[in-house]
């Protein structure tokens, strides 16, 4: 069976995905696309990651049997496309909230703590600088606000606690199982030292931390996302940061990546950036390919699919 892996691999992943018995795997970076108009024809199963998966991609997959999504959201594929030609689309949930919790407990820490800033003064020469001194916090004590209650602030929820931090959520219903206390979102909002979130890119959610959603929020707060960018209109959040109305920002995902070269927020000496990596750990592949490789073998023996969404 010919699977697509639609991301870059470096020489150790590359290795990886040639070991995997019973699939030949094909990789393919996501900015080439002579490779990849090369390979569709043949391929019978994508292993989509972010790229958008397009109804062109589609329509070019002639042998396509399944979109096998390496994550949750599958904001980023034509889910019409794929039905209308009757290929199953799934996703693989939890496999990455492990490794997205973590990263998103690193920017918490590294904006209170503006890490970056040191780490470049030093770099530069800089052993003491008094400016950047001023007003470096800790993250015990604080109120930490989740949007959303899903795997990731499962994981997230009980760690802040033990660090010392009051935690306070939204989610569509109640959660018997959850630390913390549930709040409507403009509470959160307003009483949240940090923000941090956790929910799908959908049309509901589209731009849900936007002007009036950063007005809300308490002067000198913290904004988390490594959820998706468009969860945040962007401009919005520039001006926040560029004010002062908020203290910082730590970003996993913007609202077109990769940004462009020269976007303000990318400048931005209160804002810290990882380019869409929250979920990028060997963890993350070792069980993700597990359960992608288990789809491949049910989708060629006729089997029912795990966690099939279209």
């Amino acid at each position: 069976m010919n699977v697509l892996f639609h991301y870059a691999a470096g020489p150790e992943l590359t290795a990886r995905l040639a070991a995997m018995p019973g699939l030949s795997i094909s990789v393919c970076a996501e900015d080439d696309d002579a490779r990849l108009v090369h390979l569709l024809p043949e391929t019978d199963v994508l292993w989509h990651v972010l790229k958008p998966c397009s109804a062109a991609m589609i329509a070019a997959a002639v042998r396509l049997r399944l979109i096998q999504k390496i994550g949750v959201g599958v904001n980023t594929i034509d889910l019409e496309a794929a039905k209308a030609r009757a290929i199953p689309v799934c996703n693989l949930p939890g496999t990455n909230a492990r490794a997205v919790a973590e990263l998103t407990l690193a920017l918490m820490l590294a904006t209170l703590r503006r890490l970056p800033r040191f780490d470049a003064a030093l770099r530069g020469g800089v052993w003491s600088d008094p400016v950047m001194q001023d007003g470096l916090g800790e993250l015990g004590a604080r109120t930490v606000g989740l949007v959303g209650y899903g795997a990731i602030p499962r994981l997230l929820a009980p760690v802040l606690a033990a660090l010392g931090c009051r935690v306070v959520y939204t989610a569509r219903s109640a959660r018997p199982d959850a630390v913390g206390e549930r709040r409507p979102l403009h509470a959160l909002l307003a009483e949240s030292d940090v923000v941090s979130l956790h929910v799908p890119l959908t049309s509901e959610t589209e731009k849900l931390i936007n002007a009036a959603a950063l007005a809300e929020m308490r002067p000198g707060a913290v904004l988390i996302n490594t959820a998706r960018g468009g969860l945040v209109d962007q401009a919005a959040l520039t001006e926040a940061l560029r004010s002062g109305r908020l203290a910082a920002a730590g970003l996993d995902v913007f609202a077109d990546e990769p940004p462009a070269v020269g976007d303000t927020l990318l400048s931005l000496p209160n804002v810290v950036i990882t380019p869409h990596i929250g979920w990028l750990t060997t963890g993350t592949f070792d069980r993700s390919f597990a359960l992608a490789a288990e789809n491949c073998r049910r989708i060629a023996a006729g089997l029912e699919l795990l966690h099939r969404v279209a």
